[in-house]
C-alpha cells in the first residue's frame, strides 16, 4: 500500500525566514539605487517567486533581473542563514512520519537554497525530499508540486498540500490536491479562504490532527 504524501511549503509554513529575506531585499534595493520598500511591503515579497514579487511591487521589468541578482548574492552569503524553525514543527513532522506519511518540501524558493537551509535547520532527517524552483525561478508553484508528485507518485486522495499563501492553494488545485492553510505564516487576512484552502489551522497541534483526519490515518500517541 502506498504511503500518503504530505507536501509542505517552506517559508512561512515550516520556517520563519522573514528576517533574512527582507534584509537581503533591502540590500538589493539599496545597491540598485532604488527606494527600499517599507517592512510591510517587504513582507509581501515572501512566498511567491521573487521576480513575481518584484513585478507586483512595481520594479520596472528592465530592472527586475538586476535587483534579483543582487538579492540572491546577499541572500546566499547572509540572508539564507537568518531563519528559524517555527515552534512545534519538528514534533509535527516526527508525528506525521510515525503515522505513516511521507513528507516532502515543495517550495517556490530555488532548490539550491532550500536544500541547504533544510539541512542547516535540522529538518532534512525529518523529510523524504526537498523540491524547489530552478535558480531562475521559472515556472510556478504548481510546477514544483507536479515535480514532487512525479517523484513520489500517489493518488490525489492520498496526498495533501500544506502552505501559508494563496499560491500554495492554487498550485495544489492545479495538481488535483486539497490544501490546508496555516495562519502563522505570511498570508494577508482572508487570503487562504479566498484562494480555496479546505481549512486554515492556527497551531501545529491542530495541523497534525487535520492532516491525519483528512488522510484517514490513526493518531499515533506521542512517546
Amino acid at each position: 500500500m502506498t504511503s500518503p504524501l504530505v507536501l509542505l511549503d517552506l517559508d512561512g509554513t515550516l520556517i520563519d525566514s522573514i528576517p533574512g529575506i527582507t534584509a537581503s531585499l533591502a540590500v538589493a534595493f539599496r545597491r540598485c539605487g532604488m527606494p527600499v520598500p517599507t517592512p510591510a511591503e517587504l513582507r509581501r515579497f515572501v512566498g511567491p517567486p521573487i521576480g513575481d514579487s518584484m513585478r507586483a511591487y512595481g520594479v520596472p521589468e528592465d530592472r527586475v533581473a538586476e535587483v534579483v541578482r543582487e538579492y540572491r548574492e546577499d541572500f546566499g552569503a547572509t540572508g539564507m542563514h537568518d531563519a528559524t524553525v517555527f515552534d512545534g514543527v519538528p514534533g509535527l513532522l516526527t508525528d506525521l512520519r510515525a503515522a505513516g506519511c511521507r513528507l516532502v518540501v515543495a517550495t517556490s524558493k530555488p532548490e539550491v537554497f532550500a536544500v541547504p537551509i533544510c539541512a542547516e535547520l535540522g529538518l532534512t532527517p525529518l523529510l523524504d525530499g526537498v523540491f524547489g524552483a530552478p535558480l531562475d525561478e521559472s515556472g510556478t508553484k504548481a510546477d514544483v508540486i507536479a515535480r514532487a508528485l512525479a517523484a513520489e507518485p500517489v493518488p490525489p486522495v492520498a496526498a495533501l498540500m500544506v502552505g501559508d499563501r494563496e499560491h500554495d492553494v492554487h498550485g495544489a488545485r492545479a495538481n488535483g490536491l486539497d490544501c490546508v492553510g496555516v495562519t502563522w505564516g505570511y498570508a494577508a487576512p482572508g487570503e487562504l479562504a479566498d484562494a480555496g484552502a479546505v481549512t486554515a489551522v492556527d497551531t501545529t497541534d491542530e495541523l497534525r490532527r487535520t492532516v491525519l483526519d483528512r488522510l484517514e490515518l490513526p493518531v499515533v500517541p506521542r512517546a
